[in-house]
Order: structure tokens, then C-alpha cells, then sequence
């Protein structure tokens, strides 16, 4: 079995950091899905690639925003997200799409923490069908997770980045409590600049969701 690793949700202000760990035992057939980069396609067709996608092996880590802000290091924290998912994942070859930009320093630490080797590399996730597909439902799966948010709190948060107009409006809405909104990554400087300087310590994180 091949095993990809790949995430969605890095860089947003608001809402989770999705990974997810897919294994495939037959490349030839992603490919004849169409399975690629989730950047590469339309939400639309993601959308339609995740039904298939998610009755194959996968495992799926959502990183909710307060474990986010108390880990001192985003890319240190990957490395445990990128571990917790494969924890539950057969036994394969696993190639990660690297979050950190020393690429093989990223697949030793993740091979040290999940007793797993894995190997790294930049954009595995347009070289590689099995992390194509991981991008895929990571990416759906965050994108729902913003959907449901939306709706719950009745804002268009937008996509979730700081580039995203509609996102900052959301933002400058959900500082304005006694504490900024917990679907808000505190530590992001969208936020803090929101917030008019530097954001209270935030509780401890919560226990991550798995399913």
C-alpha cells in the first residue's frame, strides 16, 4: 500500500488545520479518477472525487484553532498531526507532502515520532496520487468544517485566509466579545491586529478530533 500525507489549513485566521493520511493500493485507478492536487481542481469536482475518496483508507487529524495557538511551533506541530494520522493507517510507503522547507528534516521527524519511515518532498501533492488524494479530503473536509461555521454563527467567514476581504470583515466581527470567537486562530496577527494589540493567553487546547 502507498500512503500520502497532506494537509489543508496552514495559513487561515479562522477555523482548523486539516490532515489527512489516504492509503491507495492501486495508483492506475486515482489516476483514472482524476485524483490530483486539490488546488488544481474545482470545489465542485472535489466534492465529487471525496465520495469515492472517502470509502478508501484514510485516516483524518482536525487541529482545532486553540491547540494551534498554544503549540510554539507551527511547523513542529505538523510533524504531530502528520503522526497522529498515520497511527491508525496500515502498514505502507509513505511519502508526505513536506510542511517545512528543509523537506528531509520534515520526513525524519515525522518518521521518528510515528516509529513509521516516511519520506518528504515539496508539492508531493502534484507528483503523487495517493497525496493528491490526502489534499482532496483534507481540503473538503475543512472547507465544510468553514461552511458549518458560517452558518452557526451567521457570517460569511469566506475562505478563511487573511487575503480574503470577507475573511477580515468576519475577523473584526468575532473580536468583539469579552475574548476574541474560539474559531479564531488568537495568535494570528489578523487577529491580533483586529483585536487592536496583543490577544489574552489562550485555555488549553482541546483534544484534537479524529474520525
Amino acid at each position: 500500500m502507498k500512503i500520502g500525507v497532506d494537509e489543508a489549513g496552514r495559513g487561515p485566521a479562522i477555523g482548523p488545520l486539516v490532515v489527512c493520511a489516504f492509503g491507495s493500493i492501486s495508483t492506475s485507478n486515482l489516476i483514472e479518477l482524476g485524483v490530483k492536487d486539490s488546488k488544481e481542481l474545482t470545489r465542485k469536482r472535489r466534492e465529487e472525487l471525496f465520495e469515492d475518496l472517502s470509502k478508501m483508507p484514510h485516516s483524518v487529524v482536525i487541529c482545532q484553532p486553540e491547540r494551534i495557538d498554544n503549540s510554539g511551533n507551527l511547523n513542529e506541530l505538523e510533524v504531530e498531526l502528520f503522526a497522529e494520522a498515520l497511527q491508525t493507517m496500515p502498514m505502507g510507503d509513505v511519502m508526505l507532502d513536506a510542511c517545512d522547507i528543509d523537506s528531509e528534516r520534515f520526513a525524519r521527524n515525522v518518521t521518528k515520532l510515528s516509529n513509521r519511515f516516511c519520506k518528504a518532498e515539496h508539492k508531493a501533492d502534484q507528483k503523487y496520487p495517493e497525496v493528491g488524494a490526502a489534499s482532496i479530503i483534507a481540503k473538503v473536509i475543512r472547507d465544510r468544517v468553514i461552511e458549518e461555521l458560517s452558518d452557526d454563527l451567521g457570517i460569511d467567514l469566506g475562505s478563511g485566509y487573511p487575503s480574503d476581504s470577507k475573511t477580515r470583515n468576519a475577523v473584526k466581527l468575532l473580536v468583539n466579545g469579552k475574548l476574541p470567537h474560539s474559531c479564531l486562530r488568537w495568535s494570528w496577527k489578523t487577529v491580533k491586529d483586529a483585536w487592536g494589540g496583543e490577544t489574552p493567553p489562550r485555555p488549553s487546547a482541546s483534544q484534537q478530533t479524529l474520525f
